[in-house]
């Protein structure tokens, strides 16, 4: 039977103990915060606990805070069928000390955790193929990363005289970089109807 959100975060804390180093329901929806070292024994926690039973992980993803110390969030959510309840795990990391790989308890997190490494460059200790899955295996950098240019570093190309691929670094030309106003495709050097409102 469905209990509520807040009976939902209530057992969970009482299970899972000092592990949780905070808890917060918005939108309807149940999120605790854990201790790095911790994750392996509360994701197995929540999925055997015949009062929690979250037997499905749904994702794994990766949020950049590029101005904090940790600047990594993990979020693993997690899916109860047999509850009809959802519920949301966060640790903290930084780009140098690695999470533990949830893949002993759901093989489901190995694409999902190569994807955050790929994307973020969050580590995982004992993943079993911790590689790029979504760019080049030469590729430098982390697409998801706040700090990596909208631009990229570098080009990709086939060229005919040669025969494949090749791989240039970005050239940005200075007209891509400067802007005409008086031309009809960069906007209107005017105030347009309804805009002299904004300036009282």
């Amino acid at each position: 039977m469905q209990g509520s959100i807040e009976d939902l975060g209530a057992a969970a804390v009482a299970t899972l103990g000092a592990a949780v180093t905070g808890k917060t329901i918005a939108l309807g929806q149940l999120t605790l915060t854990v201790a790095r070292d911790q994750i392996v024994p509360v994701l197995t926690k929540l999925r055997d606990d015949p009062a929690l039973m979250f037997e499905v992980l749904i994702d794994i993803c990766a949020v950049d805070y590029p101005e904090r110390a940790n600047r990594f969030d993990v979020v693993y959510h997690l899916l109860s069928p047999r509850l009809n309840q959802r519920i949301r795990v966060k640790v903290e990391t930084d780009a140098q000390s690695p999470v533990a790989s949830a893949v002993e308890v759901f093989p489901a997190a190995n694409w999902f955790e190569r994807e955050a490494f790929d994307m973020c460059g969050v580590l995982f200790t004992g993943h079993p193929d911790l590689r790029r899955i979504l760019t080049d295996y030469g590729f430098k950098g982390y697409p998801l990363r706040r700090d990596f240019p909208m631009s990229g570093y570098v080009q990709v190309r086939y060229d005919d005289e040669q025969k494949k691929v090749v791989y240039e670094p970005i050239k940005l030309t200075q007209e891509f970089r400067k802007f005409d106003f008086e031309s009809p495709w960069e906007g209107a050097n005017g105030v347009l109807p309804g805009d002299e409102k904004a300036k009282q």
